[in-house]
């Protein structure tokens, strides 16, 4: 029987999205850009180490000692702010974002990111993180798909040869920060090396990610196609 009432109009449904891949290859401005335009929470899992590896570094603790690093794992207390469009980061209450992209934090983050009690502290809070984003989120990193959120609804690995990832990567540096692209190559592919080799959750693709390569691919291209990607998951949902 028909009581006047308007039919509840269903929003979309929820969906969480991984986008693994190493550096350079456009993951935040594409995460971003993607959550923005869906609706969805934002999550820059690099970010949450670089903090970590900050927090060490300021505080006193030998990064390149591993046992070190790992008693002092639990002590930073990080907020992530998931706004695609102002994503914000804290530790023990203060901004980190600016001070968590100097090149002494960028050289050690492998280091403290591989230490297995970290992995551990900073899995549960991107996890808990996930937990909460109601409308979805879409969360980038190098092991979200395979460790962290290996259930999520869409996984994409994103690619692009070492040069293009340099010549990006070079032109993000501002100052003294900046670098020829020859060595910002010679530091990626090091850091790959790194990543992709340590024992606990290594950056790897997951059987069941989606690879795209983004070499040859403009930035808004790689974002259509995930958001492509992702309306086709919450469609089917």
């Amino acid at each position: 029987m028909d009581n006047g009432a308007t039919p509840a109009r269903t929003a979309p449904a929820a969906v969480i999205v991984a986008i693994d891949g190493p550096s350079g290859t456009g993951k935040s401005s594409t995460s971003k850009a993607v959550a923005a335009q869906l609706g969805l929470s934002y999550l820059d899992t690099g970010a949450q180490y670089r903090a970590m590896t900050w927090w060490m570094i300021t505080n006193g603790v030998d990064v390149s000692d591993g046992a070190a690093v790992a008693t002092a794992a639990d002590k930073p207390v990080l907020v992530s702010g998931t706004d695609p469009a102002a994503p914000t980061i804290t530790v023990d209450g203060a901004d980190a974002s600016g001070p968590i992209r100097t090149q002494e934090v960028t050289s050690r983050v492998s280091a403290v990111s591989a230490v297995p009690e970290v992995r551990t502290v900073v899995t549960e809070l991107q996890r808990s993180i996930a937990a909460a984003a109601v409308n979805g989120i879409v969360v980038e990193g190098r092991d979200i798909g395979t460790t962290v959120l290996p259930d999520a609804d869409v996984k994409i690995f994103l690619t692009a040869s070492p040069e293009a990832r340099a010549a990006r990567r070079s032109g993000e540096l501002k100052g003294k920060e900046a670098t020829d692209v020859a060595a910002t190559k010679d530091a990626l592919v090091k850091r790959d090396a790194a990543d992709s080799s340590r024992k606990a959750s290594p950056l790897a693709k997951a059987a069941d990610a989606v690879e795209v390569d983004t070499t040859e691919l403009t930035l808004q291209q790689v974002i259509e196609c995930v958001v492509t990607l992702v309306e086709e998951k919450r469609a089917a949902k």
